[in-house]
């Protein structure tokens, strides 16, 4: 009969059905209760009268007494059908479910069936299962408020399509009214099966107190102690009752405080029953039904024990309990906690260091991963629901990190040894439990067919098994010598069974070791799902969230912190096919957590970083020279015997004794830090990479990201730019505190293995262009808007004039006093640094902005061309006609314009000229073997050379800082100025006139005081000598773009400027010649700076015997001073 029956197969296929359909039920509770995913079809408001109907009249709904209120129902029939189609296919599961499940309880109290949990583990375990996962279906379903409006709805949009009801709609409507009131219904349906239930409940006596003893009995025996006894080390850790060993207490105290429920007539004439169940009671507060679905036991049991005749002592019992659970049981499990840390920590430091012990010892990992994951899943279900208590800092825990870390380093270890496992285990198998299991069927007297043929059968597959299946990569799977297992244990527990297992314990002991020895070889991942898993976290964020927040307060916690995105990998193991939809919901709370924490683990991390980056930079910034002139002073005060500084004024300290100690045991502040920065770095140690619902997330490209996005603000504050004052850090100071930082975050590398060098380089690389990957401004645009505003704009206005001699720009004697010294801005170590901190990109943007200030001048000196049209075209041909230029001249209009606006063209071009040189001086030093083949390359580019191919070659080259003689983006820049209406032509006589306009100005140069020539500055004082910067450089790329002459046409310019200054030479007005020196030496200046004229070519048209004139008597006029 039992044959016959498949009792086994049953209980394995309706518990894995009830797993599903508990779910179905949890997730449509969660659907209707979130406004967001609740069905429309109850929210719409046309809906309204037909749900309130429904609910009055369910199960019995009048269809045409209540057509008025149906009527929104019939017209959407066809949306309800499809829309409740899923929600209807739940609760008929639910009703089959119950159906099956009655069938099977039915025949296996009609077989009379033996339970012990110690004896026929499988069967009993799954029996039990079976009943708690019915009962919680059966609560679940009473917890969903809107089932009756689903299925009533439902039925009716059926009825108002087919002309009749859903065949399940009689019998689901009945079983929804039985279950209004579920524990009473459910208590009535069990009060038959009180004696299997008690049997198998009472059979956890041998287990459950034993696993429920207190954490000094704990300490006493040494529980999971691998050293408690040195001499058992190798010895293999067996027992009577292994599977029991690792069985969750939560499981046990589910069975034992809802399976008394409904089997309560034990309590009152069985003291182990009533002892059993109030041990249970003393636990805890809560159980869980599923998910985040928990029951208040003590709330539940005294409700529903109320009322009944003869239960008022189990109400006190409730009340008694419930009294010691508050006063004992936080405490108790805190201490649970702290143990399970020293005694995990101990297991994994042994087995990491001598993996070999995972053979032999690995109950005692399986065993603490159990009791561990125990103790949390108990935190977590309290942790919401905090009783009255005068200690409510016993539910919750601000070291739970070390636990969870530790069961992850138990985990990653059996997966990483897997081998030695399967290896120990196949030798154990096939050498040991083989024999000893043959032995144990030879010594059965009377055994029947069926049970001699799985017996036999055992022996063989065990047998069979060798070290080069192993050895030759095979994969085993023996789940069907559990599952034959599992049936014989059926067979042999059936009341007339010709073999009674409960008559031979011997061979029930040895499968039941020999089951767990065939896991390890082939189910180890099923077995820490069971033992290990902790995806209730998932459906427990502000529980999960708070934890992580208190451990990353706590500094010895910090280096197990990534425990907890480490966690987030095993929530996919808990999904069920029989709920696909809390699949996706569950992807995106699983991933919204995970990244949640490595973003606080990166955040906490990167501000420690760069707390000791910025402290290292201000140690840096002590020892830049400015800060010698204090210590230079002090000395040079003490060596002339000077007055030493009043008691109220207090030294300044030396760089570097900060360094200094006179107690190692003094923590300073940058310990505390490197500490901090060590524990947080750890963590990024545990793993490389996590698998999230089939994601992948790297935990340290959190830690660069934040980095990259906190540095690039650092930096560009670290620039200290004021745009009101147009204040701004020198290029030195601001380089210097970027290498400082650069020099800091490159520790990172010494904890974590990441590449720092890529986000270094990303960042700075970010910060040679106009905005970061952020949108933000970079030193690249601070520097270029200062330098345009702050610098060059006040040396167009004469504010600040260039210097030659020193090559930078120096502030003018006036009376107005400037913020800024344009010398610590401009010269050539600050340059160097600019250079270095925008790179070749940042200086083309630079140029691009300088070009288009250059353009804007172009467009004005256009208009003061085309005034003077007429007037510049008869000057161009009567240029060696002195009396008729004489009188055109004075009909020009403009001259001074003309040259100041020229002046500010040089001006800004001396600046890029500048800023070349610089950038040239840096990339020779960082990449010679790059500017070496540049600069080659550029040699073999002469007049003959085509145009574009000249201006590709003059365009690397000006990336690379090298001069040439043509400037690229001058060239593109005018090139983009010339309008679709202008005809060559007219450019070119635009050109041409332009250089007569100010070579017939330059005359009026004289009259200016600033026109003097400086010798200390080796210029002129108003900036005029930039014009020979002006006129080459925009003669070559305007002449460029119409592809004309560039020699010829600056020839033809030297010869009329020679003329006329040389027709301004007979001039004896002394006003008008005051400074006519220094404007001759401007010839000299346009050759020296011209790639296409010579001084052969100006000596044919102006004597040099007046530039040596104008020399000496400049130089004359220059007055010494001494000291």
């Amino acid at each position: 009969m039992a044959y016959q029956q498949k009792l086994a197969e049953k209980l394995l296929v309706l518990n894995d059905r009830g797993q599903g359909v508990l779910l179905r039920m949890n997730f449509i509770k969660k659907t209707c209760a979130d406004p967001a995913r609740r069905p429309s079809l109850l929210t719409e408001k046309s809906m309204e009268a037909a749900v309130k109907y429904i609910n009055r009249k369910f199960p019995n709904i009048d269809f045409r007494g209540g057509s008025q209120q149906l009527s929104s129902v019939q017209k959407q029939k066809s949306m309800v059908l499809e829309g409740l189609s899923s929600f209807y296919d739940s609760f008929v599961d639910v009703m089959e479910f119950r159906d099956h499940v009655y069938e099977l309880l039915n025949t296996i109290d009609a077989c009379q069936c033996y339970f012990n949990i110690a004896v026929n583990f499988d069967f009993t375990k799954n029996y039990l299962d079976l009943i708690i996962t019915y009962t919680s279906v059966i609560l679940m379903l009473s917890r969903i408020e809107d089932k009756k409006a689903l299925v009533g709805m439902f039925n009716c949009a059926h009825e108002f399509s087919n002309g009749s009801s859903d065949p399940s709609y009689p019998r689901l409507g009945q079983m929804m009214m039985e279950y209004e009131h579920p524990l009473k219904k459910l208590t009535e349906e069990f009060g038959p099966r009180t004696k299997s239930v008690t049997e198998a409940l009472l059979s956890l006596q041998c287990v459950y107190p034993r696993r429920n003893l207190g954490v000094d009995q704990w300490r006493s025996v040494q529980l999971l102690s691998l050293l408690s006894v040195p001499a058992n080390l190798l010895i293999p850790a067996n027992c009577e009752t292994m599977a029991c060993e690792y069985l969750s207490m939560e499981v046990m105290e589910r069975w034992i405080i809802l399976g008394f429920l409904l089997c309560h007539s034990s309590l009152n004439t069985n003291a182990a029953s009533q002892e059993l169940w109030k041990m249970a009671l003393r636990s805890g507060f809560y159980i869980t039904l599923t998910r985040d679905e928990a029951i208040n036991i003590h709330k539940l049991s005294e409700e529903h024990f109320d009322g009944m005749k003869g239960y008022s002592k189990r109400i006190a019992d409730i009340k008694e309990c419930k009294e010691h659970a508050v006063l004992n049981c936080g405490g108790a499990h805190r201490e649970k906690r702290l143990f399970l840390r020293g005694a995990l920590k101990e297991l994994t430091k042994i087995l990491e260091d001598e993996p070999a012990l995972l053979g032999p010892k690995a109950l005692f990992l399986f065993m603490a991963l159990s009791f561990s994951r125990d103790e949390i899943l108990w935190l977590v279900r309290h942790s919401e629901n905090i009783p009255k208590t005068k200690t409510p800092e016993d539910y919750s825990d601000s070291n739970i990190a070390e636990l969870l870390m530790l069961m992850e380093k138990l985990r990653a270890l059996l997966h990483r040894h897997k081998y030695v496992l399967q290896r120990y285990h196949l030798q154990y198998l096939s050498q040991f439990d083989a024999l000893l299991l043959n032995d144990t069927i030879q010594s059965i007297y009377v055994c029947p067919e069926e049970e001699s043929v799985l017996m036999t059968s055992f022996v063989s597959a065990l047998s069979a098994l060798s070290l080069k299946q192993l050895d030759n990569g095979e994969e085993f799977d023996l789940r069907a010598l559990r599952v034959d297992w599992l049936r014989l244990q059926a067979y042999t527990s059936v009341g007339k069974a010709t073999l009674a297992l409960k008559d031979y314990t011997d061979l029930a002991k040895i499968m039941n070791m020999t089951q767990f020895h065939s896991k390890m070889m082939d189910n180890v991942h099923e077995l820490l799902r069971e033992m290990a898993d902790l995806s209730i976290l998932c459906f427990y964020p502000r529980v999960f969230e708070k934890m992580f927040s208190q451990c990353s307060e706590e500094p010895s916690m910090q280096r197990h912190l990534m425990a907890f995105p480490m966690i987030c990998t095993h929530f996919s193991d808990s999904t069920h096919p029989m709920c696909p939809e809390e699949m996706e919901l569950m992807e995106k709370q699983t991933l919204k957590l995970c990244v949640k924490f490595l973003e606080e683990i990166a955040q906490q991390t990167c501000s420690v970083i760069l707390d000791i980056s910025n402290e290292q930079s201000n140690l840096h910034e002590q020892m830049l020279p400015k800060h010698a002139a204090v210590t230079i002073s002090t000395a040079r005060n003490k060596k002339l015997k000077k007055p030493v500084p009043k008691k109220g004024e207090v030294p300044k300290e030396k760089p570097g004794t900060e360094s200094q100690r006179k107690d190692r045991a003094v923590v300073t502040n940058m310990d505390k830090m490197h500490l901090t920065l060590t524990e947080l770095c750890t963590s990024y140690s545990s793993c490389s990479e996590l698998t999230v619902f089939k994601h992948v997330i790297v935990p340290s490209e959190f830690l660069l990201s934040q980095l990259e996005q906190r540095l690039s603000k650092i930096f560009v504050r670290m620039a200290n730019y004021n745009p009101t004052t147009q204040d701004i850090a020198r290029p030195s100071e601001l380089l210097s505190g970027i290498q400082s930082f650069v020099t800091s975050i490159g520790i990172v590398c010494r904890y974590i293995n990441t590449d720092v060098p890529r986000l270094i380089r990303s960042v700075l690389l970010q910060q040679t262009q106009p905005l970061d990957s952020h949108g933000a401004q970079t030193i690249t645009t601070l520097y270029t808007n200062w330098y345009l505003e702050g610098l060059l704009r006040q040396a167009s206005s004469g504010l600040i004039g260039h210097c030659p001699t020193m090559h930078c720009f120096l502030n003018q004697n006036t009376e107005n006093q400037q913020n800024v010294k344009a010398e610590e801005f401009s010269d050539i170590c600050e340059l160097q640094a600019l250079a270095e901190l925008l790179g070749p990109y940042g200086l083309k943007f630079l140029g691009e902005n300088l070009m288009w200030h250059i353009t804007s001048q172009v467009v004005e000196l256009k208009k003061l061309v085309s005034e003077n049209m007429d007037v510049l075209v008869q000057l161009k041909s009567n240029f060696e006609k002195p009396e008729m230029m004489s009188v055109l001249q004075k009909r020009l209009t403009g001259c001074e314009n003309v040259l100041k606006r020229m002046t500010i063209i040089g001006v800004i071009l001396t600046f890029r000229k500048m800023a070349q040189e610089a950038l040239y001086e840096v990339m020779r030093k960082h990449c010679p073997f790059l500017t070496g083949p540049i600069e080659t390359l550029s040699d073999f580019v002469h007049n003959d050379t085509d145009t574009k191919v000249a201006l590709c070659v003059f365009e690397l080259a000006s990336a690379a800082g090298i001069q040439c003689d043509i400037d690229p983006a001058l060239v593109s820049a005018l090139a983009n100025m010339r309008s679709d209406s202008s005809s060559s032509e007219d450019e070119y006589k635009f050109s041409c006139l332009l250089l007569v306009f100010i070579a017939v100005s330059l005359p009026s140069l004289s009259m200016d005081p600033g026109t003097f020539y400086s010798r200390e500055h080796g210029g002129h004082q108003n900036n005029v000598h930039c014009l020979a910067t002006a006129i080459n450089q925009l003669a070559a790329a305007m002449f460029t773009v119409q592809n004309k002459n560039i020699e010829q046409e600056l020839r033809e310019f030297l010869r009329m400027a020679s003329s006329i200054l040389l027709a301004f030479g007979q001039n004896m007005d002394k006003v008008e010649i005051k400074n006519r020196d220094s404007v001759y030496l401007l010839l000299d200046m346009i050759v020296e700076e011209s790639s296409f004229l010579s001084q052969d070519i100006l000596e044919k048209s102006f004597p040099y015997v007046l530039l040596r004139n104008a020399y000496r008597e400049v130089h004359r006029t220059f007055i010494h001073t001494m000291g």
